[in-house]
């Protein structure tokens, strides 16, 4: 952001309702944050490094942080789960001054369009009104990017009602079509509210991890299965109450979650009541009920057929090489037979390669995906070189014993962390007898057999 104006009419609205829910707020309670994320220097670290020492640097914190709630805009909401991971983590959350935490539209797992590039990206009204964003920060937001799987891992084990410690997502789903100057399809996406998606909003998220074995699974062509924990197969990051508004989208002056918030309408504004009864929540009992609240709420605004959710897959080797965009192909499979031809038709919204990480980012119909045959759903990844002195078998992935909704859900992100077995021949090193007569060995082939490892 340069400009505190994006915050529009949110503090005075939350001011003037404020009472209706027994809540003692002021204006001059409200600090509005003010942090430089339109440089390219400038990292979400080096953010939440700044918000750190501003929190100190506040009247009345001399001697300390003091306990206080956090409201937050789209970057802002990765922007103060950082700072609070880098700050206090999963063993010092009975030290955090943080109390509430109500997300807007929060980029948690990235947006669609950073991908785009930075002078793109910046001529989009919807992001940020227009302002270019820093080359590090869009980085932090492309799809499938490290900072993402670092932060989102990190937070996997907190804990958060048991601290005292409330987080929230509200986000939109609403598309104001009359508010973009230029046509993206990534605009009028949906399951989105013009920028992030609701799968890319919520804070419950979960991780599989397979691991290439030796079990042919696939003699047609050649894949050993990829095996996963049966007794944990998945896991899942702690619960977060999570709200969809359809009336919503990402900013502007009629639809913005954020910037169409006008005070003499108060709690009349769905927005301003979630806000305002998030706040209210003052332990573990009313943060269940907050997010049972939420919940249905969710279910009743979206209705059938607007659910969708994001795949996320990490492919590496067991050697620790990452695998990049032209070194691997991923196909989804479906059925008895586990085929990509059985998958339901429609089912893939979206595709997109993070180019920096060589994460590749599935957005899905997930309702569609849930009527696959069988109930059974698979990965077949096909990584490459496929032969040669060093080399990849086909890997596959399937379900069986594992419920489908486990591994794609409404309105979440899943991290499929795949680790895959390098196959190196023996061939690639031998050793000659000195008294052997001096030779070349260029024509040497690749028969040998794999190394023992």
């Amino acid at each position: 952001m340069t400009s505190t104006t994006t915050y529009g009419q949110l503090p005075e609205a939350l001011v003037a309702a404020a009472a209706d829910y027994d809540l003692l707020l002021e204006i001059d309670h409200i600090e509005l944050g003010k942090y430089v994320s339109f440089h390219d220097e400038v990292t979400l670290d080096d953010i939440a490094r700044g918000l750190h020492q501003a929190l100190h640097d506040l009247d009345g914190n001399t001697d300390g942080i003091q306990p206080f709630s956090c409201i937050t805009h789209s970057t802002g909401g990765p922007v103060v789960r950082y700072w609070l991971d880098r700050y206090y983590g999963v063993d010092g959350l009975d030290a955090a001054p943080l109390k509430h935490l109500v997300m807007l539209a929060p980029a948690n797992h990235g947006s669609a369009l950073a991908a785009l590039g930075k002078k793109r990206v910046g001529r989009i009204k919807s992001w940020f009104s227009g302002v270019e964003p820093g080359q590090r920060v869009l980085d932090w937001l492309c799809l499938g990017s490290a900072g993402q799987n670092a932060l989102n891992q990190s937070t996997l084990d907190y804990d958060y009602s048991a601290h005292n410690l409330y987080p929230f997502v509200l986000t939109g789903q609403g598309i104001d079509r009359a508010f973009y100057d230029f046509i993206n399809n990534y605009l009028t996406e949906p399951g989105s509210d013009g920028v992030v998606r609701v799968a890319g909003a919520n804070m419950n998220y979960r991780f599989l991890h397979v691991v290439q074995s030796d079990l042919v699974v696939n003699e047609d062509v050649g894949s050993t299965q990829l095996a996963y924990d049966p007794t944990h197969p998945i896991r899942r990051s702690p619960a977060v109450p999570l709200g969809v508004y359809p009336q919503y989208s990402h900013s502007g002056k009629d639809m913005g979650i954020m910037l169409s918030i006008k005070e003499k309408l108060g709690a009349d504004q769905p927005v301003v009541d979630g806000i305002l009864k998030c706040l209210q929540v003052a332990s573990a009992d009313d943060y269940r009920q907050r997010a049972e609240e939420l919940a249905g709420l969710t279910v009743q605004n979206q209705g059938q057929g607007e659910r969708y959710g994001m795949l996320v897959f990490d492919i590496h080797d067991d050697q620790g090489n990452r695998l990049g965009r032209d070194d691997y192909d991923i196909l989804l499979i479906a059925g008895k037979d586990y085929e990509p031809g059985a998958m339901p038709k429609k089912f893939l919204r979206d595709r997109q390669m993070n180019s920096a990480t060589g994460n590749l980012v599935f957005y899905v119909d997930v309702d569609c995906v849930h009527q696959v045959p069988d109930g059974l759903f698979g990965i077949r990844v096909v990584a490459r070189p496929e032969n040669g002195f060093s080399y990849y078998r086909p890997a596959e992935f399937r379900s069986d014993g594992l419920a489908l909704a486990e591994i794609v859900a409404p309105n979440q992100t899943t991290y499929v962390d795949v680790t895959l077995k390098r196959h190196v021949d023996k061939n690639v090193f031998r050793f000659a007898p000195g008294t052997d007569p001096r030779k070349s060995f260029k024509d040497v082939k690749p028969n040998a057999g794999d190394i023992d490892d």
